[in-house]
């Protein structure tokens, strides 16, 4: 179920590259994080690219804000959290 829109001009899409996700449990996690955010409409995760899609609404959430979940959650981001990296633990994965 979509969380509460400000109206409908105010949808964007916006794509960007997440690193670390080994499994599709990791994709889960993440999924579940964004769309607990108010304004996320839609996330997509693709595993094999890295490459994740969120159709949300600009007037409610932040592409920082989206981002600062995604390293949050354990992940990495297009370079920001890239020398990071990801060690998957038994407890992140699966």
């Amino acid at each position: 179920m979509p969380n509460v829109r400000g109206g409908a001009g105010h949808i964007q899409t916006d794509s960007f590259f997440v690193t670390g996700m080994q499994c599709g449990g990791c994709t889960n996690k993440l999924s579940l994080a964004l769309r607990t955010l108010s304004g996320v409409d839609d996330v997509q995760i693709s595993l094999a690219s890295g490459e994740v899609t969120i159709v949300y609404d600009q007037t409610l959430v932040s592409p920082a804000r989206m981002q600062e979940t995604v390293i949050r959650t354990g992940f990495g981001t297009g370079g920001v959290n890239a020398t990071n990296g990801h060690d998957p633990r038994p407890d992140q994965c699966g």
